[in-house]
């Protein structure tokens, strides 16, 4: 056995998403739609550079209302897919709240280590701590969510002692334990070593800020993805006693995402309940 109970065939199976939910390229072809109708119907800055690569970049769609809350979106993609764009659709669920929507892009795997990408993440944050006034943010009403890698880049910022304004975080479908990862097929791009994986593993780590941090996951996902949910919030709710734990039925990888813009989903209920909206 490779890892668990798992062979490497079935190690492989677990982290293979798109080989569980066949139907993924739909949901892509969908946001992006929806993506490109989120952007004909509101005011948005895009790439907006705050460091010096160039995926180091961020798109803004501002709050009509300043100063307000703003949520913070970081995609996944297993470290070395997908763009910030895919995910627009995600603002109109925050905007309609008069709360500014940033989303972030990153340096990507192979290219970048995975020490270099949770460095890019974390000098966004600090970007936009410093000047996220102005696009009518507050920057002591900052929120952060990822999803699948984007959640596991949105809680190694929990465990940076200097991003302690962050007012809470969301993991959506998150990966906290690299080992399995690293005992893929995918270390075939990420190229962790054991070291990488254990100092990019908030399991292993201490949280630094309190706020408020739930971690959601479909009833629909694998065995694995469930499971690193329910040990990262094992780890640390003695810890940090603002965690989480939401199971969102019915959803699997994907869908969990639409639960976001859904007005009568539970994952938006609690999403709207963390931010006090």
């Amino acid at each position: 056995m490779v890892y668990k109970h798992y062979s490497q065939e079935e190690l492989n199976d677990q982290y293979n998403n798109r080989l569980h939910f066949p139907d993924y390229a739909d949901y892509f072809e969908r946001w992006d739609s929806l993506s490109r109708q989120t952007e004909r119907e509101h005011d948005v800055l895009k790439n907006i550079s705050f460091g010096t690569h160039p995926k180091e970049c961020l798109d803004i769609f501002p709050s009509k209302r300043p100063p307000g809350k703003t949520m913070i979106f970081i995609h996944g993609g297993y470290w070395h897919l997908l763009d910030k764009t895919l995910f627009h659709f995600i603002a109109t669920t925050f905007l309609e709240h008069d709360v500014t929507t940033v989303f972030i892009n990153y340096p990507l795997a192979p290219a970048a280590s995975l020490y270099t990408i949770v460095l890019s993440c974390r000098k966004a944050i600090r970007w936009l701590h410093n000047n996220i006034i102005r696009f009518n943010g507050n920057p002591s009403q900052m929120y952060v969510m990822g999803h699948s890698a984007g959640g596991h880049l949105a809680c190694m910022l929990s465990v940076e002692e200097d991003i302690n304004f962050l007012r809470g975080v969301i993991s959506l479908s998150g990966l906290f334990r690299l080992e399995p990862l690293m005992l893929s097929n995918l270390n075939n791009v990420l190229g962790m070593d054991t070291a990488m994986a254990m100092q990019n593993s908030p399991i292993f780590l201490e949280p630094r800020n309190f706020c408020p941090f739930l971690l959601a996951m479909g009833t629909e996902e694998t065995d694995e993805f469930k499971s690193q949910s329910t040990d990262m919030y094992d780890s640390w709710k003695n810890k940090h006693t603002g965690m989480k734990l939401l199971e969102v039925k019915d959803r699997n990888h994907y869908s969990i995402l639409d639960a976001v813009i859904e007005k009568d989903s539970s994952l938006r209920y609690a999403i709207f309940d963390l931010m006090n909206i």
